[in-house]
């Protein structure tokens, strides 16, 4: 491990976790579960804190509501323990993708790819 990366895990949460984080984990977390996007929970031994490592960026619509509810102490149980029950008509959880290439670009929008030639909009020029 690098200077650079020694330094960047240190000082930033938005590259996973911290250096400090990485420590109180090894120390006092116990892991409790994994989600399906690779995000692992810990609970200290103590269970007055829970947090999560995320799989990559951290984002917080990355997490599925069952985990939310743990995490926020909504439910005792993490969903590994007690699943939430499903409905027929729900669908699987999705992170919001606002601002990320992923984004919705609805037609006519500069950012969308392969953009023909707008009939609907003449440019301005200068004469």
């Amino acid at each position: 491990m690098g200077v650079f990366s020694v330094l960047s895990k240190a000082t930033t949460w938005w590259n996973s976790q911290t250096l400090g984080t990485q420590l109180y984990t090894w120390r006092k977390g116990v892991k409790v579960g994994e989600d399906d996007a690779g995000n692992v929970f810990f609970k200290d031994k103590h269970d007055n804190r829970r947090w999560v490592i995320y799989n990559g960026e951290v984002e917080a619509s990355r997490i599925s509501a069952e985990w939310h509810g743990w995490l926020h102490k909504t439910w005792d149980e993490p969903p590994t323990e007690k699943p939430l029950p499903r409905k027929s008509w729900e669908i699987s959880h999705k992170p919001n993708v606002t601002g990320s290439l992923a984004s919705y670009k609805p037609s006519g929008s500069l950012k969308r790819k392969n953009l023909k030639e707008r009939q609907d909009y003449e440019a301005w020029s200068p004469e």
